[in-house]
């Protein structure tokens, strides 16, 4: 494991931590020296220490000469401030409680005032060094508080007298210990028009002297010094020019016979003056210089805006964008309350634009020179670090690279040179120099707008050569001052110049071919790496270490822009100032004319980096980014570092340093270096230079490695990727199918998929033959790990654009994927698949249906149509899920549909009407017919409502008109399976649904059903039908009613027609029916008025042949009419009905109507006197058969349906002899009743006249016979 982030910046604890718990008003944590009257103290050198105890010591100058020391006591211990003085003539020590200046006492000696003090602990003894105005170096023990040594420092340099008499001022002296070395001294004499550097040795004898042995004496330059610091082997010394600039120097006090003074080179000042270009805006290319990284600090930009406000209100910390926004606004509203007038042209207010950014730059340079004054050099003797603290900043110093270090070496020192590490050849060597000295003229040639031809050229994406030629020929048109003869007069000097150049440009090419994205050895400990992490991943460290690759950036543009006008020159010249023929001529024009055209844009291209701003992006930004780079599974997200003040802008170069390259090169580091971690770690020049190097190598566009595009796209810093790939687009043919690939992810997030989609079509094509796109098509899955790589590629492709949601681009990305996998049928198969989802999400059913028709899995094919079904179904988009060809999967459909219509809700889907318009539509009437027959049986069972009957009458009524089409021979149907007969998905074949073990198949007996057989059916459920609309409560029970049962419902509820219909359809007797309707009419005309409302209802339903208008017409009166009708209309043998109405109407002591006698008596008049007799009805009985026996003799024959009466030749009649029996019996047994005597003998009277006609009618055909 490896986290940078494990202890970051924020989390550490600054050394000020424990500052404020202290209370700085105990005067043991602080002391006041108290000031002469009068006098001011001539020198303010001062040192410090802590002793081994914790004690706290301060060495100032004393007014009076020699000095104070204030001892402070430790910070956990309870003590006063203590304070001694040092003098040479006088050792006393005084409390504070009795002290005294020695000025006050009279006693005065200002020779031996010290200008500079050191201190150095060595042993059990503290060392304080003084050098004082009299030139004298003094040693005192801080211990034994005597004076151990004095030495004249003039005896080390030739002066006169007046210097020797003159009090010293500017004097310096500094310390440096080494194991080697002991301690040595070095002191810098501030001589008038002259200074000398003497660095001595310490010397100490066994009797406890000390003696100085004097190492090297070195003369200064005519500049200020500011400050000077002394290590083990140099001096380096920090100086301030006429131009009041700072000047850096350092020098060897060992190995330094010539007494030269090595260059530093300072970062230059910003340019006095900006270049305008006549194409571009002067507000824009003035904040773009003022605004660029590492040239103006935040803290001049804040001064001068305050300034040019003019305000007194105080500008709180602002971003940097808010900071750029605040000047230009300052700026432009300064312009508009300068104009008077309303009109102007153009060019009046572009000069006028010029003018006032002009001024405000002016004010912005006054105060970045005031903010860049030195103020003193600091070397760290553990790490060797070089530090320039300046009044606003603090600057370091870090090695210069060997062709950075020629080109910027100035005449004199360029001149000296007598090798150079770049050849080991001398006349190689020389050639190089002399090569770099015109290089130098070259560059001091170009001018601004000459230099912005060259910067325009390279932003734009033109040629360098033609470039570089244009400014050749404004420098040979323009040269005035000779400067291109000189130039040519020193190329004849140079021998081999084209090896020359190929040295050179070799140096400064970055590319390598090692691997770049190496990890940090896990044997290092945890320790190592957190250090590491802090020392070369805080603040300072970016700035410095990004900062360094600017820098060298834009040294090197500058260095190939002047190399390829040289060469241009030497094209130009030819022979006249090369003697080695056209073939060198040709190869500087084949081979070094067009690197260093590439090494111009590659530097050019890190020079950008190094200076364009990151932006920052929101959160919900980063985790959308975060989302998609989890679906490429390229990487983590993103450190997140906190919100950059106005005091730091943060680049682009700085984020990728910070977040990905840091711990990268650290791992290249130390895969190469045998030295411990501890030593090489500490050793800053070293290890600074190969971190520069390294990090360069990683921007550097011709290499391998993508780490920096890589860091881009997964920072949001979409932006900037685009301008990066754009810059080396035309030029760079490294990783060109990488960068297609993050231009498309940048494509996407500024929502423009079509320009993504192609970029991703372009970056299929390098996939093999590039690391990151490699890396990409990278999977831990063994399936897709068989894959080919370009097939991996566009499946995460495709799972990135569906993360986005482009479904669009997904099947366009497919189908160009799909010749890929030619070979691949599972990956043809997916590629399909995908299509077919797409184009169904999209509501392209047609295009689904071909994707699903091509794909060669079949059983992907069969989820695909499964979910087509499905989606078309629920989409309501049955006609194109109808009307589909369906070739050579017409089963699977069929399958499909029928599996989901028995597994899902009835009145929530529709798979059975689909099902069925299928069918319908292919003209296979008979599985129309089936399904929806199934159908109803099912809506039967499962859908109990008015609505499910409803439906169930229309699906009985479509397998009929199904049957119906078809020819009489082939109407017919299978019978549906019932419900738990068929196999739903997804269950198991061995469990039921309750998990108990299923029983093994029954086989069934198959039933054949024929149109009549529908007809029962239907008639069934309409009366179903019928009931539930009249009582909707009864729908649940009429559900699953069977005929009988529903005849039953259908009298109860008064729907007679209803029964009666269904009685007929199914040959059931009607008896049930005529006994409801005989029990209605009872009540109805027992009930009273109660019931009369009521049985509207039911009458209503029923339909009669005439309607009766009458006022007086009742409920009871229509049901009696009712039951009348359907009397007539439905006769019966032997009036069977009639009997069973009688019969119901006596058995509850209703009296009979009379058309209802009337018409019984005609069809069964003995069935009448049964019944009567079964009741004892003797009085009615008897009338009856009086009536009868007077019908036979022929009076009102045709009453009781005889044709013709009792005679000889009419046919022969009879008389219920046995029910006539019983009835006189049973009048005779009751003759005690005076009307049953009177009937009784009535009757007989009747009979015997009957049998006497019978008698005679009976001989009367014999007789005739």
């Amino acid at each position: 494991m490896y986290r940078s982030e494990l202890v970051t910046e924020l989390q550490m604890q600054s050394i000020f931590t424990d500052v404020g718990k202290l209370n700085l008003r105990d005067p043991s944590t602080y002391f006041v020296i108290p000031a002469v009257p009068g006098q001011v103290p001539p020198s303010s050198a001062s040192a410090a220490w802590v002793s081994g105890d914790g004690e706290a010591h301060f060495a100032v100058a004393s007014v009076a000469g020699g000095m104070l020391i204030v001892r402070l006591p430790a910070h956990d211990v309870q003590g006063s401030v203590s304070v001694l003085e040092l003098k040479q003539s006088s050792v006393v020590q005084r409390f504070l409680a009795g002290w005294m200046p020695t000025a006050m006492r009279g006693d005065q000696s200002p020779s031996d005032v010290p200008l500079s003090l050191a201190v150095r602990q060595l042993e059990s003894d503290t060392f304080i060094f003084a050098l004082c105005q009299d030139h004298k170096l003094r040693m005192w023990s801080y211990k034994d508080q005597m004076c151990l040594m004095v030495a004249d420092m003039l005896e080390y340099m030739p002066v006169n007298r007046d210097v020797r008499s003159s009090l010293g001022q500017g004097h310096k002296l500094r310390l440096s210990f080494s194991s080697s070395t002991g301690l040595c001294l070095g002191v810098y004499l501030n001589i008038p028009k002259r200074g000398q550097f003497c660095v001595f040795q310490l010397v100490s004898t066994e009797s406890n002297r000390f003696s100085l042995d004097h190492i090297s004496s070195l003369f200064a330059t005519q500049e200020t010094l500011v400050d000077f610091s002394l290590t083990s082997t140099d001096v380096w010394a920090l100086w301030l020019d006429d131009e009041n600039q700072t000047v850096v120097k350092y020098i060897n006090f060992e190995h330094n016979t010539a007494g030269q003074w090595n260059q530093v080179f300072v970062q230059p000042p910003p340019e006095e003056e900006v270049n305008i270009g006549e194409d571009q805006d002067p507000r824009e290319t003035y904040l773009e210089t003022l605004f660029s990284p590492g040239r103006f600090t935040a803290s001049a930009l804040l001064k001068a805006l305050q300034i040019y406000r003019r305000g007194a209100e105080r500008i709180a910390d602002l971003s940097w964008e808010a900071l750029k926004k605040e000047v230009t606004v300052a700026v432009e509203s300064e312009l508009q309350g300068s104009v008077t007038e309303y009109e102007f042209s153009q060019e009046e207010y572009r000069q006028l634009q010029v003018e006032f950014w002009s001024k405000f730059y002016a004010c912005c340079l006054q105060y970045q020179e005031d903010l860049s004054a030195p103020l003193a050099l600091h070397i760290n003797p553990c790490t060797s670090t070089v530090c320039l603290l300046k009044k606003g900043f603090m600057s370091f110093l870090v090695p210069c690279f060997a062709v950075d270090h020629l080109y910027l070496s100035s005449d004199d020192n360029l001149s000296s040179e007598e090798e150079t590490p770049l050849a080991e050849d001398p006349d190689v060597a020389r050639d190089v120099l002399q090569l770099v000295q015109c290089l130098r003229m070259v560059g001091e040639s170009v001018s601004g707008e000459m230099a912005y031809i060259i910067e325009k050229a390279l932003e734009h994406l033109q040629s360098p050569e033609c470039a570089a030629e244009q400014v050749l020929e404004i420098l040979l048109a323009n040269d005035n001052d000779n400067v291109i003869e000189d130039i040519q007069n020193k190329l004849q000097d140079i021998r081999n110049p084209v090896n020359a150049m190929a040295i050179l440009l070799r140096e400064m090419d970055y590319e390598t071919e090692a691997e770049m994205e190496g990890n940090l050895a896990a044997a290092q400990p945890l320790g190592v790496r957190v250090n590491l992490s802090q020392l070369y991943g805080s603040s300072p460290a970016v700035a410095v270490v990004c900062q360094a690759v600017c820098q060298s950036a834009m040294t090197r543009v500058l260095f190939c822009r002047d190399l390829l006008i040289l060469q241009q020159l030497y094209l130009r010249l030819g022979d006249h100032v090369y003697l080695g023929g056209g073939g060198q001529l040709l190869q500087m024009q084949q081979d070094l004319i067009p690197r260093t055209a590439y090494l111009l844009c590659s530097y050019y291209l890190v020079r950008w980096a190094s200076q364009c701003l990151s932006t920052a992006v929101p959160l919900d930004t980063l985790d959308a980014n975060l989302q998609h780079l989890s679906v490429l599974e390229l990487s983590d997200s993103p450190a997140l570092s906190p919100n950059k003040s106005v005091l730091s802008p943060q680049t682009v170069v700085e984020l990728f340093y910070q977040n990905v390259a840091r711990r990268v090169i650290v791992s290249q580091i130390y895969a190469q270096q045998n030295t411990p971690l501890s030593q090489a770690a500490l050793n800053w020049p070293q290890m600074i230079s190969a971190i520069v190097g390294y990090l360069s190598q990683h921007l550097w566009p011709s290499n391998p490695g993508f780490l920096f595009p890589e860091c881009l796209m997964g920072n949001c810093q979409y932006t900037q990727l685009q301008e990066y790939i754009r810059l080396i687009s035309p030029w760079c043919q490294v990783n060109v199918g990488s960068c297609r690939f993050v231009l498309g992810q940048c494509y996407l997030a500024t929502g423009e998929g079509h320009k993504a989609l192609q970029c991703f079509q372009e970056a299929a094509t390098e996939v093999e033959r590039e690391n990151f796109l490699l890396r990409l098509t990278g999977t831990e899955e063994e399936e897709e790990a068989a894959t080919a790589p370009r097939l991996q590629y566009y499946n995460k492709v495709l799972r990135l654009l569906e993360d986005v949601g482009l479904p669009e681009l997904v099947i366009q990305l497919a189908t160009m994927a799909i010749p890929e996998a030619a070979n691949d049928v599972r990956s043809q198969a997916a590629l399909r698949t995908r299509i077919f989802k797409h184009h169904l999400d999209l509501g392209h059913n047609s295009q689904a249906y071909e994707a699903l028709t091509q794909n060669p899995d079949s059983s992907r094919q069969l989820d695909c149509l499964r979910q087509l079904v499905v989606v078309l179904c629920e989409r309501a988009q049955l006609r194109d899920l109808v009307q589909f060809p369906y070739v050579n999967l017409h089963d699977e459909v069929v399958s499909i549909i029928e599996s989901r219509a028995r597994a899902v809700d009835l009145m929530t889907h529709n798979y059975y009407e689909l099902l069925y318009a299928f069918h319908i539509n292919r003209h296979n009437y008979r599985k129309a017919g089936t399904v929806m027959f199934e159908y109803g049986m099912r809506l039967g069972r499962e859908v109990r409502t008015r609505h499910g009957l409803q439906k169930q009458v229309n699906c009985y009524l479509a397998a009929m008109n199904c049957l119906r089409l078809i020819r009489p021979d082939y109407a017919w149907i299978v019978q549906p399976a019932s419900g738990g007969v068929y196999e739903r998905p997804g269950t198991s074949p061995k469990r039921s649904h309750d998990g108990e073990s299923a029983a093994g198949p029954v086989s069934r007996q198959i039933e054949i059903l024929e149109l009549k057989d529908l007809e029962k059916e239907y008639t069934l459920a309409r009366s179903r039908l019928t009931l539930a609309q009249h009582d909707p409560a009864a729908a649940a029970i009429a559900g699953s009613a069977s005929a009988v049962e529903m005849v039953a419902l259908l009298v109860q509820a008064g729907l007679y027609d209803s029964a009666l219909s269904l009685c007929q359809t199914f040959q059931l007797l009607l008896n049930s029916v005529f006994e409801g309707l005989a029990f209605k009419c009872i009540k109805l005309q027992y009930n009273g008025e109660a019931g009369q409302n009521e049985a509207w209802n039911w009458l209503a339903a029923n339909q009669l042949s005439s309607v009766i208008t009458t006022k007086e017409y009742s409920a009871t009166d229509e049901a009696w009419r009712l039951l009348s009708s359907y009397l007539d209309s439905y006769p019966s043998q032997n009036a069977q009905y009639h009997r069973c109405v009688i019969n119901k109407l006596l058995s509850h002591g209703v009296p009979l109507p009379d058309w209802l006698v009337n018409g019984y008596k005609a069809v069964d008049a003995a069935g009448l006197l049964r019944l009567y007799l079964n009741f004892d009805l003797l009085e009615p009985a008897v009338e009856l058969v009086l009536e009868y026996v007077d019908a036979l003799l022929g009076k009102g024959h045709q009453y009781f349906g005889i044709e013709r009466p009792l005679s000889a030749t009419a046919p022969l009649v009879w008389l219920p002899y046995v029910s006539i029996d019983q009835l006189l019996q049973a009048l005779h047994e009751n003759q005690a009743n005076t009307n049953n005597s009177r009937l009784y003998n009535k009757l007989q009277e009747s009979l015997a006249h009957y049998y006497t006609i019978v008698e005679q009618a009976t001989i009367r055909r014999q007789k005739s016979a």
